[in-house]
């Protein structure tokens, strides 16, 4: 048996976080840990044995074997990489099968995992990487016994699946607790499947909360250190009382072993997407429709904010719930029914949670004020199941104008940067190197749609206001397109 996996490396870190296996076979495999933690006023000495508890939680969790019959794509050859719509891209491989029409053949994709009984009746939780795509699912339980096992369903976006077995009877099974009443600092026990040795128990502490790998939207993973491997993923993470806090998803490694650094979705995610993939195969999140962005210093201080909070809205998607509820760009949002956004993140999970069809209060910062808005929000499909927040994309640009020049739009310019006829606004012609415009991360191509909240048409519009920031000394705010996305971008007066 064999266990797929691949690293990714993470933003501005040596490590690397290991998710997912054999991209090209389909199946993915991750190593995490899950996190557990006594209860509040209980003594956090140190136990003088695990050993009651690893009796109590072993006999419901899984071992997870899943195959794949239509062959490897790890046997091929490094294939040229193409663009996803290339259709040479199936041609190639195509032929190099025909030349080896057996080799695909003999070495099917296999994954394996870990997985436990959340329902003594035969459903079991498991990542959705160590069965995604797999034709054939094989669950061992803790007394040996195996069983093949159907996928009721799977949600990608939180890396989470449930299967159900039928014919094993009534099986030992574990409850989800509430991982928000987690420290950091509390006792947890990984339970799981390393490299196929089966029912393994390492204990560690919880060590940080709401950690983002940005594999998604909706990160919010627990950090634990006790160790964890291939094999791990979809395993659960107890808390001192045998309570599921997490699910083993992923390590941060430099070697592809256990160094102390392991993920869990926390069950406060889990249990909710399984309740919904139990009861109808798939999982219903609320759309709002907006791409938002990170606050910072420069940022809360042009808006009028205390601080930086809230999740800044850079563009109201068309015949969204947000346009249809008067939303604008240059708004933030800091509340969602009551619950705080403190960071950009915080506003998909929260609007995620809610229910389509369903109305939300909003509590916006508008005109340097608090207002209330209702949104009637609409189900979240899989083609807008993407991050909100616009990416930066590359650092290109220091003289005048903070550091970059101005080119209106006409024919030429459009069609030399692929502007779209719908984009009205100042062309971002060059930007100079180690300039506040490049620390800023605006590139040419750029549109100035708006500044300082008033639309720009021409260069002579836009070079007055950048001028009339820098004489006054304050920061001049940037509404800039790039891709049909569109975001804000400060440039702080004095410099350039």
């Amino acid at each position: 048996m064999s266990v797929f996996s691949t690293t990714l490396p993470a933003p501005r870190q040596p490590p690397r976080v290991l998710r997912r296996a054999a991209a090209a076979a389909g199946l993915l495999v991750f190593t995490a840990v899950l996190a557990l933690s006594p209860a509040a006023g209980q003594e956090r000495s140190v136990p003088r044995t695990f050993a009651d508890l690893a009796d109590k939680v072993l006999p419901a969790v899984v071992n997870i074997t899943a195959v794949r019959t239509g062959g490897d794509d790890s046997a091929r050859p490094n294939l040229p990489q193409l663009p996803e719509d290339s259709p040479f891209g199936d041609m190639l491989r195509r032929f190099w099968d025909q030349q080896q029409p057996n080799r695909a053949q003999r070495q099917p994709a296999r994954a394996l995992g870990s997985g436990f009984v959340i329902d003594a009746g035969g459903y079991i939780a498991t990542n959705n990487h160590v069965v995604n795509e797999a034709d054939e699912i094989t669950v061992t339980l803790n007394d040996g016994r195996q069983f093949k096992a159907k996928l009721v369903g799977s949600d990608r976006t939180t890396d989470l699946a449930l299967l159900k077995l039928e014919g094993a009877g009534q099986l030992p099974a574990v409850r989800f607790g509430d991982s928000a009443k987690t420290r950091v600092g509390d006792w947890v026990m990984a339970v799981g499947n390393p490299f196929n040795l089966g029912g393994t128990v390492t204990v560690g502490v919880l060590s940080a909360r709401n950690r983002d790998l940005r594999s998604g939207p909706y990160d919010d993973y627990l950090q634990i250190d006790a160790p964890i491997n291939r094999g791990n993923s979809g395993g659960p993470l107890f808390n001192m009382e045998g309570d599921v806090i997490g699910i083993n998803t992923a390590i941060y490694s430099t070697s592809g072993g256990n160094i102390g650094i392991g993920f869990a979705i926390p069950s406060t995610i889990a249990s909710q997407v399984l309740d919904q993939l139990r009861a109808g195969g798939k999982v219903e999140r609320g759309w709002l429709g907006v791409f938002v962005q990170p606050m910072n210093e420069d940022l809360a201080k042009a808006t009028g904010l205390d601080r930086p909070r809230g999740a800044l809205i850079a563009q109201v998607q068309d015949d969204s719930p947000a346009a249809k509820a008067g939303l604008k760009a240059g708004e933030v949002v800091l509340a969602v029914d009551g619950k705080a956004v403190e960071q950009s993140r915080d506003l998909a999970r929260h609007i995620a949670d809610i229910k389509p069809g369903s109305t939300a209060k909003l509590t916006i910062w508008r005109d340097e004020k608090e207002a209330a808005v209702s949104v009637t929000l609409q189900e979240l499909r899989s083609d807008q199941a993407r991050r909100s927040e616009p990416p930066r994309g590359e650092r290109s640009a220091r003289e005048p104008l903070f550091g970059f020049a101005l080119a209106d739009l006409n024919d030429d310019t459009r069609e030399a940067f692929r502007i779209p006829r719908a984009v009205d606004g100042v062309l971002v012609a060059r930007v100079w190197p180690g300039s506040p415009a490049d620390e800023q991360g605006l590139q040419a191509g750029d549109v100035i749609v708006a500044i300082g909240g008033e639309a720009v048409a021409r260069t002579t519009e836009a070079t007055k206001k950048l001028d009339a920031a820098k004489t006054e000394k304050r920061p001049a705010v940037l509404l800039i397109s790039r891709q049909g996305v569109t975001r804000f971008v400060v440039l702080k007066a004095g410099q350039g």
